[in-house]
């Protein structure tokens, strides 16, 4: 079994729909994919149609990928097969989407202090009906040629943690949001958390904290590790007792990570699932669900 267990949308800051990435990642080869969106459950309900609409077997993890802040950190945290319906889990994440607004239009104003042509409605525009983000204002600053690339303009010298058009928005305590998830019957994984070409990390000390808090697991497999951090990263998983995982953290053409260009243990799958109480994995037409 091939397992993706990150991947976005157009909900968030993805270039494929929701059908589209579920199409796409099973013409790619994959049994699984997590559709985990920022911060929101909005592409679900189109997702999980095209499911059942495959002519194949393939399975759908309903997910989010939770915006977090530790001691001044930004960090996120994957949520796998809570309810969505789920009040307080619910509340916290539309104050962080609530909150991504005028974040994003205090970074174009930063942008413009700095002598960047940039404009909100060209990120408006990108950005379209998802959760617009720092994705959509770096693909700006592609579309302007400022940057080279997305990657290029998370930096210091534009939009990472800290930068010069930097901006903070609400963002949820990662004790907290453990806490929210299980209670909402799901599973939390911690996404890259050694990802340090993203900027500053947290200890290790810290994961080992939210581990003794309930935290599931940790990406270890991810395109941002290179191959003695995920040595280092699987041997932490060990001690703790954590899950480790894989993924693409796919986004469609605004990043170069392709569908299954990381991939997550059938074993440690199936014990995401028998974990999870708040939902269900999808099966499609073909009725394997992988659990």
């Amino acid at each position: 079994m091939r397992i993706d267990l990150h991947a976005h949308s157009t909900a968030s800051d993805g270039t494929d729909t929701p059908a589209e990435l579920v199409r796409n990642a099973a013409a790619a080869g994959l049994d699984v994919v997590a559709l985990t969106d920022h911060d929101t459950v909005g592409g679900y309900a189109e997702a999980v149609a095209a499911v059942q609409a495959l002519p194949e077997g393939f399975t759908l993890v309903t997910g989010a990928e939770l915006s977090c802040r530790l001691d001044g950190v930004g960090l996120h945290m994957l949520a796998y097969l809570f309810d969505p319906a789920e009040p307080e889990l619910a509340r916290e994440r539309e104050l962080v989407r609530d909150d991504r607004v005028p974040r994003a239009r205090t970074m174009v104003g930063k942008l413009q202090a700095l002598g960047v042509p940039v404009t909100w409605e060209q990120v408006a525009r990108i950005a379209g009906d998802g959760s617009v983000g720092r994705p959509h204002i770096a693909t700006a600053l592609v579309e302007l040629g400022v940057v080279g690339s997305v990657s290029d303009a998370f930096t210091p010298e534009w939009l990472a943690d800290g930068g010069r058009a930097y901006a903070e928005k609400h963002e949820l305590d990662p004790f907290e949001a453990v806490r929210l998830v299980k209670a909402a019957g799901g599973v939390t994984v911690f996404a890259h958390p050694a990802a340090v070409k993203r900027g500053q990390c947290v200890p290790e000390s810290a994961i080992a904290e939210l581990a003794a808090a309930g935290l599931d697991g940790i990406e270890v497999d991810h395109m941002d590790h290179d191959a003695a951090t995920r040595d280092r990263l699987r041997g932490l998983a060990a001690d703790l007792g954590l899950l480790a995982t894989g993924s693409s953290d796919y986004h469609g053409s605004r990043k170069t990570c392709r569908l299954g260009e990381y991939t997550t243990d059938p074993e440690i799958y199936g014990e995401i699932t028998r974990r999870a109480t708040g939902a269900f994995p999808v099966p499609g037409a073909g009725g394997r669900t992988g659990a």
